[in-house]
């Protein structure tokens, strides 16, 4: 019986041993993966719905609704690119709340694939430090229910489309995907 157990003991030993060494592994992956993104070039945002607001606001200011929740973040665009939706890229800004208007440069740290109206609609997640794992869940939590909501409101107006919180993703993914804004550019095409 001490044979076996000691016989079983190595296995679970070598076993324990390769799950931290591929633990290990992953880390450093993981690790190298925040190394590449540490310094991503910064993107120009203008404020459109500080935080705390209850007025959802799109990128020409004319307010799209009144939420019965306060927005947890800083939510605004990117006024030099255009979104696969028509309208300016959406941006958030993780941090203290900032007021109606504020344009400033700061690092977006990856996206969120929204999909609103069955069409694709990037928000960029910018902060002054990458975002931990604990803030990328709070947003991607937030955004789930927010496509809920954002889909029982579009039914309610009458706007037939699919709305889904898709995912997390590169910022350059989301960049590459928006088109430059050109000086023609007025507002989006549809009313949100």
């Amino acid at each position: 019986m001490s044979r076996s157990c000691a016989a079983s003991g190595g296995y679970v030993g070598a076993q324990v041993a390769l799950t931290r060494s591929i633990s290990t592994a992953a880390n450093n992956e993981q690790q190298s993966h925040f190394r590449e993104i540490s310094e991503p070039s910064s993107v120009e945002v203008v404020i459109e719905i500080p935080q705390g607001s209850f007025l959802k606001r799109g990128s020409t200011g004319k307010v799209d609704f009144i939420s019965p929740l306060p927005c947890p973040f800083n939510y605004g665009s990117v006024p030099n690119y255009i979104g696969l939706d028509g309208d300016l890229l959406d941006a958030v800004v993780l941090g203290p709340r900032l007021p109606l208007g504020t344009k400033l440069r700061v690092k977006p740290w990856g996206a969120v694939m929204m999909t609103d109206r069955g069409l694709m609609d990037d928000k960029l997640i910018c902060a002054e430090h990458s975002p931990d794992a604990a803030q990328r869940e709070k947003v991607l939590r937030f955004f789930r229910f927010y496509a809920k909501c954002k889909g029982w409101l579009n039914m309610w107006r009458g706007r037939p489309g699919r709305n889904a919180c898709e995912g997390w993703c590169k910022a350059d993914d989301a960049l590459a995907r928006a088109q430059p804004r050109h000086d023609s550019w007025q507002a989006p095409p549809l009313e949100f």
